[in-house]
């Protein structure tokens, strides 16, 4: 059996049945994008782990099949990801003498630098959003105070709030694909989660509720809900009109890291909050905010140095 003729078998058979819609469709997507062209004519027994290994370098060289320039490590990862698991289970079913999968090399990803709103720059948007009432940007501060992603805030439902015990429940997200706008389950495992709502939200939140007429805690002026791309254009335009250096949607997630951080939030119970994996995710992510906490702490332990003593 060739490459081609598997990978639709287990795209249709193993992933579909098993994963996110939305999952299925980026595998389909980067199958049909770079795998199929590359090693859809060769039998499973011809792959070997030097072809693999080839393949991959070639995608951090020229795999960008509009510019012919390099993928970055994150995309050629995920590419590698596809592959070993399509491989394992055609190994698995007997359909290749070897796994080859687990031979490839993997590129090292650099954590990104993370980008976040100055607090200067979160009380413009705040203070404009609260006082010109404009209520669709209500989301942008309960990202702001919750670390919401776009996709958790717009898939939002006021059933999902319990104003009683302050707990905002993450359950779904939407996402867009053609156009269309979809619900899904969240990101991960970890991505359904409880985040204890600060007391000062809540009336913002109760003033949201009242001002609007829909199950959606994210409408637009036609109480409608709202799609991820819609939303972000939203967004770029009001740091355009506050003067604001533009920064992308997923910056106010970072924002509210890093103010947690700055009043002193443990890593355990930020790390919960954001809904990730574990705490190393969180460390990595953030240490140069921690790391400017930890200064700011030294600084204050540093002051028994110079203080005088007690008479």
């Amino acid at each position: 059996m060739n490459y081609l003729t598997w990978l639709n078998e287990w795209l249709e058979n193993y992933v579909k049945p098993t994963h996110k819609a939305r999952t299925y469709e980026r595998y389909q997507q980067i199958v049909n994008t770079h795998i199929l062209t590359n090693l859809g004519d060769y039998d499973l027994n011809a792959i070997t782990p030097l072809l693999l290994q080839k393949y991959i370098t070639n995608l951090l060289q020229h795999g960008n099949r509009l510019t012919g320039q390099a993928l970055s490590a994150n995309t050629v990862n995920g590419i590698i990801s596809i592959l070993q698991s399509s491989l394992k289970m055609a190994y698995t079913l007997g359909l290749c003498r070897e796994y080859v999968g687990n031979k490839i090399v993997r590129p090292k990803i650099t954590e990104k630098q993370v980008a976040c709103f100055s607090l200067t720059e979160q009380k413009k948007m705040e203070q404009y959003i609260l006082t010109s009432k404009k209520y669709k940007l209500y989301g942008v501060i309960i990202c702001l105070y919750t670390g919401l992603r776009i996709g958790e805030l717009l898939a939002l439902e006021w059933a999902d709030l319990d104003f009683s015990k302050g707990i905002l429940t993450v359950s779904k997200t939407a996402y867009d694909n053609h156009g269309q706008r979809y619900i899904d389950r969240p990101k991960t495992a970890n991505s359904h989660r409880m985040i204890p709502l600060p007391k000062q939200l809540v009336p913002v939140l109760k003033d949201l509720k009242r001002n609007t007429q829909s199950n959606w805690v994210v409408v637009d002026k036609n109480n409608q809900p709202v799609s991820v791309r819609s939303y972000q254009r939203s967004f770029e335009l009001l740091q355009y009109k506050l003067k604001i250096a533009h920064k992308g949607f997923h910056a106010l997630r970072h924002t509210f890291a890093t103010r947690a951080l700055e009043c002193g939030m443990d890593v355990k119970s930020l790390s919960e909050i954001l809904g990730h994996k574990n705490t190393n995710i969180t460390l990595n992510r953030y240490v140069h905010s921690l790391l400017e906490h930890k200064q700011e702490m030294m600084s204050k332990l540093g002051k028994i140095l110079t203080s005088a003593p007690e008479k």
